[in-house]
């Protein structure tokens, strides 16, 4: 496939972009940290000189009252100009272009001090906003203005104005969060007023040769959300203002409804952002799940948008762009949607990680490369899941001699069992990124080959890396060799079929994994754009307000009667990542699976599973039993080749079981290849 559009330079009259990949702002906690701009440059430095058309930073705040939290990012005095030249001038000198986005959380705040249009409390934050004042407002307008000065000072070559997700912009706008009733609410044109004057007085500021980016939410996905002609309307009235192109942002932060994590189909969005193309004349971004060259082309191609943006995609592979340069793609490290370790970590106050690239958040750790310090060694791999991938890929990049042996028929571990859950189809991406670092490094892969002590120490390795994995623990129930009963994995793989009741023990990240799979079947395919939509109750028309469908999700009917147990007493599905487990819950909620937390099972047999609930005991009537209670490590290996005196290096699940955690697994392999 050519991507002659995605690579397409983009002219916006005075300044021109060399391809039409942007990479979008996100959060990183980076800020939070010591020497906070120089890893920022770090950071954006590498996906400068990793070939992207654009950069936007994370969001500043124009004020006091606008940040995120107590210690957040603020760019309001010219005291910070040289500070934010470290960024700019590192950007630069790789040959990218960069914007600073202008973001006030209104209602979002995690601040006592926090002030919002209404006095209207958002849903995700407990704290009740102080209504801004008509003089605040009027500030406020100034303070964004100001900040795009002091950007333009320090050599940003634009801004963009955060004007979704549901920050204090979007509050203006919408009648779920504006209720005021003086010029600033009320009638549409007055809801508009602070977006409008925001724009007019910042392009009054800057001149005309500086780039004004407007991020407008396409579709709201909230009750009391804009309409599709309203949010046209505004796109309209920002482009007479002044606003050089548009990025679009998909659903507030506190919408029911999934934008971006790996549930999402690719693309999904695109429906919503050509209603911004279609009625405005400068170039509009498309942004949400969008993580393939492939899709981010047929997005130009097609119309719906001039630019598309890449921000975790860019966060999982800096040199996406280069590498679609190259004619490459298949190099490309796809971000798998998962959150885990970037907006899950942000959540938790941890800096941004990401899953598949250890080294993302981390580039201040080393401006280029990791780089081998001692003689190349040779070098073992025992096991092809995530843990061992990581650690021969990473061995090899440093000179290492590497054989990787997996004992089964293919690369993956247990990816390979996470690719055939609904939805978790993405981790065919990461499998097909190591298969292709395999063969451009010439590691030497062995599959189908137990390695065992006596054959590593003929075969002379100067070190092995233990990466054995994990098998499901097995719990001490009677009955746990009845027929009815499946372990995860072989329901998983497709090796056994569950009946029409089920009983799943254990809520953990694979006990949802396993009732996604009985409620849909395996995931074969990736997610169907049109079947999401409607499962979720989205109207693509956009006359409804919000792009919300009365009658909230439409969940279809379930294939299995199933019941999901958990031992611990208390909410279920804890352990679930923070921006992703709400949408496993609520799908499960509304399929009609039962959750029993709290129980002690007793027994199995052909009357079904018996377990006791407070001081009652109890029996289901199932046909299959799903045992999902967790992992215990694998690892033989390592005191074997102690004793042979062959330095072992066990990692990941071999190391410590607990829930499976690619994430832990691919770190552990970078940082002891970094050790070999």
């Amino acid at each position: 496939m050519t991507f002659s559009h995605l690579l397409a330079t983009l002219d916006l009259g005075f300044v021109t972009l060399k391809n039409r990949i942007m990479m979008g702002s996100m959060h990183s906690g980076l800020e939070l940290l010591d020497r906070p701009f120089a890893r920022l440059a770090a950071f954006y430095g590498e996906r400068a000189r990793g070939g992207a058309g654009l950069i936007v930073t994370g969001g500043y705040a124009p004020n006091d009252t606008g940040r995120i939290e107590d210690g957040g990012p603020i760019f309001h005095h010219a005291d910070d100009i040289p500070s934010h030249r470290l960024i700019t001038d590192r950007v630069h000198r790789e040959g990218g272009k960069i914007l600073l986005q202008i973001l006030h959380t209104g209602r979002y705040a995690k601040d006592p001090s926090i002030v919002g249009v209404s006095d209207i409390r958002s849903r995700i934050n407990p704290r009740v906003p102080r209504v801004l004042s008509s003089e605040e407002i009027t500030q406020y307008v100034e303070d964004y203005a100001n900040t795009a000065v002091l950007a333009r000072s320090a050599g940003y070559d634009g801004v963009e104005v955060m004007g979704s997700e549901g920050y204090l912009i979007n509050q203006f706008l919408a009648r779920r969060t504006n209720n005021r009733g003086d010029d600033w609410g009320g009638s549409y044109e007055n809801r508009m007023r602070f977006a409008l004057e925001v724009v007019r007085r910042i392009r009054a500021r800057v001149g005309a040769d500086f780039i004004l980016m407007y991020r407008i939410s396409c579709i709201d996905l909230v009750e009391g959300g804009a309409t599709g002609a309203e949010t046209a309307e505004l796109a309209q009235r920002l482009e007479a203002a002044g606003v050089s192109l548009f990025n679009t942002g998909v659903g507030w932060h506190e919408a029911h409804i999934p934008t971006i994590a790996y549930m999402v189909p690719r693309g999904a969005w695109r429906f919503a952002v050509r209603n911004i193309t279609d009625h405005v004349k400068v170039p509009v971004v498309a942004s949400n799940r969008i993580n393939t060259p492939e899709v981010a082309e047929d997005i130009i191609a097609g119309g719906d948008a001039h630019m598309v943006s890449l921000a975790r995609s860019m966060l999982a592979d800096p040199e996406f762009a280069a590498k679609v340069q190259a004619g490459r793609p298949d190099t490309i490290n796809t971000c798998i949607g998962c959150n885990q370790a970037c907006l899950d970590f942000i959540f938790k106050g941890k800096p941004t990680r990401c899953l598949v690239n250890p080294r993302a958040g981390r580039e201040l750790d080393g401006e280029e490369a990791p780089r081998r310090t001692g003689a190349s060694r040779k070098v073992a791999v025992v096991g092809a899941g995530p843990g061992g991938l990581s650690a021969a890929v990473s061995a090899a990049q440093l000179g290492h001699q590497v054989t990787l042996y997996e004992a089964g028929t293919d690369i993956g571990g247990q990816m390979n069992l996470a690719k055939r859950v609904p939805d978790k189809t993405e981790f065919h991406e990461l499998i097909r990124y190591y298969r292709t670092r395999l063969a451009d490094l010439n590691i030497a892969v062995r599959l189908n080959t137990r390695a065992t002590p006596e054959a590593l120490k003929a075969a002379g390795f100067d070190a092995v890396v233990v990466a054995t994995g994990i098998g499901p623990r097995t719990p001490n129930i009677e009955g746990i060799d009845h027929p009815m009963v499946i372990p995860y994995a072989d329901l998983l793989a497709g090796r056994r079929q569950a009946g029409p009741r089920v009983a799943i023990l254990g809520a953990g990240g694979i006990g949802y994994d396993a009732a996604m799979l009985l409620l849909h079947g395996h995931g074969d395919s990736a997610p169907d754009t049109a079947t999401f939509l409607a499962k979720w109750g989205v109207d693509t028309s956009l006359r409804a307000p919000g792009g919300l469908l009365p009658g909230g999700p439409r969940f279809p009917a379930p294939a299995h009667q199933i019941t999901l147990f958990q031992r611990k007493p208390g909410a279920m599905g804890r352990s679930l990542g923070l921006t992703s487990g709400w949408v496993l819950r609520a799908e499960l909620e509304g399929s009609g699976v039962r959750c029993i937390p709290g129980v002690s099972y007793r027994k199995i047999d052909d009357a079904g599973l018996h377990y006791r609930l407070g001081d009652e005991d109890q029996v289901l009537a199932v046909d299959s039993v799903i045992i999902c209670t967790g992992q215990e490590p694998l690892d033989e290996l390592s005191t074997a080749l102690g004793a042979l005196s062959i330095p072992a290096h066990a990692i990941g699940g071999a190391r410590q079981a607990a829930e499976l955690d690619a994430f832990a697994a691919i770190a552990a392999g970078n940082e002891v290849a970094a050790t070999l």
